[in-house]
């Protein structure tokens, strides 16, 4: 075993190894934010699993309570093992996201810095205007124009009209 499946909880329902990758992630982050998307995608395969086991129509003589628990403990362990394997990615994709949200997180190096020099820091960033100009066209200047279509004139119709007999081409 290496040194990151020894300290790494077997499922997310081990507390104790969840409290030790709790302790890894001050001192291994990257390794820590791998281990706990691992672990939320085994809870998401496991809830998915068991949504779908609810779905089959029961029988009187399949269902029992005792069968329940160890589909239950079945599926959380597959889950497990189909996490650990990257079978889905959603582990992927969830630290590939934290890692852009952390990219854009200015550091406290930034902030201290520009806490003592703001001239320097506002020459580098532009600002949003706070009343940016229109950008859309409106539909009068669309139909001036040949290329424009002109929009259809609406129909007003009394909403309490009789409905009108259908004629069938049977001639009686």
């Amino acid at each position: 075993m290496d040194a990151l499946s020894s300290t790494s909880p077997s499922s997310y329902l081990d507390f104790d190894g969840l409290g030790q990758l709790k302790g890894q992630a001050r001192t291994d982050a990257k390794g820590a934010i791998r281990e706990t998307a691992q672990q939320f995608e085994a809870l998401f395969l496991q809830m998915m699993m068991k949504s779908m086991r609810e779905s089959i129509v029961k029988s009187e003589l399949s269902e029992s309570t005792t069968m329940e628990t160890f589909e239950g403990m079945f599926d959380k362990e597959v889950s497990v093992q189909l996490a650990k394997k990257n079978s889905v990615g959603l582990a992927d994709m969830l630290v590939k996201n934290f890692e852009q949200q952390q990219a854009s997180i200015a550091t406290t190096a930034e902030i201290l810095k520009q806490r003592q020099d703001p001239a320097a820091f506002n020459a580098t960033v532009k600002g949003m205007a706070l009343n940016p100009k229109t950008m859309g066209i409106s539909l009068e200047k669309l139909s001036d124009r040949p290329s424009g279509i002109a929009l259809p004139k609406p129909q007003i119709l009394p909403l309490n009209l009789p409905p009108k007999p259908i004629s069938g081409g049977s001639g009686k």
